[in-house]
């Protein structure tokens, strides 16, 4: 087919393709440009799993009307539709107040307006408007931002200031426990492809006590009977030992156990040792926290672990062969950190 359009609107309808929600208007534009730029109405309408008499009246649509021709239907409903103004009315009360169901939605509109909406209705308006259906992310809520904007100033003057051989760690400790936890998967529609995994009543745990080397995203894992002060310092030695030159700098909470006496004494002793405290309520600043997530990820959710024994040897084998997943931990592990919300 010879070109039809002009570069402008080859320009306005790709701005349009790239705004757009809806599939089925996107596969308009697509077929439009497609044709345009040679290919046959047999080859567009294989590709977009169109017949050939549905591409002509796309052409014919917007060769008549343009593009707002083109993506009629998206306006289809006249008096039943909410004007701009109240369109972005809508936006701002969703913003302030999340609806649980497209029908909640509808009603709102329904009782604001006088207008009423069919569920597929409100859910092409709720697409069109930017919105998606997803569960909020859960924030700490006694985390302070202005203390986590601090801290980062820290950690970046301190990252900025590292000597050749100075180490920052990342340090937190973790307590699997054995028994199974379900995690999403993609599994095929319908109860006949409901998949099942086994369950037990175990309660025991894992206390496992970890550093994160941050510059080559390896980390020291220790498995203890509990969590302490003493094991504290037996992981500060074992960093000790793996690092012999340089300053080490150590970030974590505020558990009490590092408040300690005996910790504080340590440290005194060791001078190339730093500690930088995190501020209350804010792991999404400890990098480690990631890693724990990624372990359980590959090595434990979505598993039955028959005895407590085959559950602490492959959570500590994980831990021992880290290297197994260094690509990925490259691109997980960086200090992009997202801050709570102001």
């Amino acid at each position: 087919m010879p070109s039809i359009l002009t570069d402008e609107q080859v320009i306005i309808l790709k701005q349009a393709h790239r705004t757009i929600r809806d599939k089925k208007l996107a596969d308009r534009i697509k077929a439009v440009l497609s044709l345009n730029a040679g290919y046959e109405y047999s080859q567009v309408a294989k590709i977009l799993l169109l017949d050939e008499v549905t591409l002509r009246r796309y052409v014919k649509q917007y060769q008549e009307k343009g593009i707002d021709g083109l993506l009629e239907y998206r306006y289809a409903g006249g008096k039943t539709s909410l004007t701009t103004n109240q369109e972005e009315e809508l936006k701002t009360f969703l913003r302030d107040n999340t609806q649980r169901t497209a029908k909640d939605v509808a009603q709102h509109i329904g009782k604001t307006y006088g207008i009423s909406f069919s569920l597929i209705g409100i859910t092409k308006l709720l697409h069109r408007l930017g919105f998606t259906y997803k569960k909020p992310k859960i924030i700490p809520g006694k985390a302070n931002r202005v203390k986590q904007e601090e801290f980062l100033k820290i950690y970046e003057e301190t990252k900025a200031c590292l000597g050749v051989n100075d180490r920052i760690y990342f340090l937190d400790s973790t307590h699997p426990e054995h028994n199974t936890k379900p995690s999403y998967g993609w599994i095929l529609k319908g109860k006949a492809n409901d998949k099942f995994v086994k369950t037990n009543s175990g309660r025991d745990r894992l206390n496992l006590n970890g550093a994160l080397n941050f510059s080559d995203k390896t980390a020291i894992v220790l498995e203890e009977k509990t969590i302490n002060k003493e094991t504290t310092i037996h992981l500060l030695e074992t960093i000790k030992k793996k690092q012999q030159s340089g300053k080490a700098y150590l970030i974590l909470d505020n558990a009490s156990y590092y408040h300690a006496r005996i910790v504080k004494q340590w440290i005194l002793h060791h001078r190339r040792f730093k500690l930088i405290f995190l501020p209350t309520y804010s792991p999404n600043l400890n990098l480690i926290e990631r890693l724990w997530r990624f372990f359980h990820q590959r090595a434990t959710w979505n598993r039955y672990f028959e005895t407590f024994e085959e559950f602490r040897t492959t959570s500590l084998n994980f831990f021992k062969n880290l290297n197994i997943y260094q690509k990925e931990l490259s691109f997980l592990l960086t200090d992009n950190f997202q801050l709570v919300p102001a």
